[in-house]
């Protein structure tokens, strides 16, 4: 997977295309799945100077009911049939946010239907629905934004665009992981699908695809291979019936035989040590740690260095980048290749998890 590092920096302040962003029509948007992700990307469609919430759709009235009041300024439609909200000629954009096992289906049938596309991650849990979407998208004009808002943080814009300009020099190795102090609130309101691996396809695809995205960028590649273990170690049947596994170790191959590990696990103390997560890139020159503040530690020795100063981002950058995909024709910041190549390398692991053994990128069959 190649990819042009400034296709990503594209922030820009807003009064540098004041005329062309503020004098747009409001783009009649709608959004599909109002539960607790949702309501964040409705907060986010609002705060837009240049957007109409025309339609929301959920299956849940008391959820759908929240966000109609949230977003009553623009005195949306509401139904719980999101196949309305595909067939209203309208709606030119769509926010697709409900359970990760209805991403592909939701979103082939908007692009099909000619509305601009902002996806939530993963945009599928099955290779063979990446697949079709991958097709979808190629073949539309339409805007095709997946939900890897890191892709939209100029912070690590910034600092990838240094690592691969050569600024830590070839990368020889990744150790990366994603851990949580808790589950998911086992009677929550997204119980009811989260904890079933045909629905959400499991912590790994579901909420680690953030940070795998964020390591093709910074390798500029996808993998081609992987092995791991999986388990339910801590929240053994919890809640009963649960599918998906609480912990695991996985390495990635990728291309020039370069490894990356990862853990992921849900019982990891808050005041432990090495926390929460990270992402080391390791290289000829140096080292970086790209979560947080990212810095620089020269393999010789010396002063660790900054490649980017921390900086206040905007919560919603990424959903203002979708709109100015359509406004300004400028390139979205996390295309479908993007949104394929981060929810194929997720499931590649929890594939190689499943099964305990080496599982190829190949098996797929698609190539990005």
């Amino acid at each position: 997977m190649s990819v042009n590092r400034r296709s990503f920096l594209l922030a820009t302040p807003l009064a540098a295309h004041a005329a062309t962003w503020q004098d747009t029509p409001k783009v009649p948007t709608a959004v599909i799945g109002t539960g607790g992700r949702g309501s964040y990307l409705l907060r986010g469609v609002l705060e837009q100077s240049n957007t109409k919430v025309a339609m929301l759709c959920d299956n849940k009235p008391d959820r759908l009911d929240k966000a109609a009041t949230a977003a009553a300024r623009d005195n949306p439609k509401t139904t719980t049939d999101w196949r309305k909200v595909i067939d209203d000629k309208s709606i030119e954009a769509v926010f697709i946010a409900t359970p990760p096992h209805l991403h592909a289906e939701m979103a082939i049938a908007a692009i099909k239907a000619g509305k601009h596309v902002y996806c939530e991650k993963p945009i599928g849990i099955k290779a063979s629905e990446i697949r079709q979407l991958l097709a979808a998208a190629k073949a539309s004009k339409k805007v095709f934004v997946a939900g890897q808002q890191l892709r939209s943080m100029t912070m690590l814009q910034e600092a990838v665009g240094k690592i691969h300009d050569g600024i830590i020099g070839d990368i020889v190795m990744v150790k990366a992981q994603r851990h949580a102090t808790a589950d998911l609130p086992h009677d929550g309101s997204s119980g009811d699908w989260y904890f079933d691996v045909n629905k959400g396809g499991g912590y790994l695809v579901e909420q680690s695809v953030h940070n795998l995205d964020l390591i093709n960028w910074v390798m500029n590649a996808h993998p081609e291979k992987a092995c791991g273990w999986g388990a339910i170690n801590f929240y053994k049947n919890q809640p009963p019936g649960r599918t998906i596994f609480d912990c695991g170790s996985m390495v990635f191959n990728y291309p020039k035989n370069v490894q990356m590990s990862f853990t992921q696990m849900v019982f990891h103390p808050r005041a432990m040590p090495l926390g929460n997560q990270y992402v080391h890139v390791f290289g000829t020159k140096g080292s970086v740690d790209l979560m947080g503040a990212p810095t620089m530690f020269p393999i010789g020795g010396g002063p660790a260095a900054l490649l980017a100063e921390k900086r206040k981002e905007s919560p919603h950058a990424h959903i203002e980048m979708f709109y100015r995909s359509i406004i300004e024709n400028k390139p979205s910041p996390a295309d479908a290749t993007v949104g394929a190549a981060a929810a194929l390398t997720a499931i590649l692991g929890h594939e190689a998890m499943a099964k305990q053994q080496i599982v190829n990128w190949s098996d797929f069959g698609i190539a990005i």
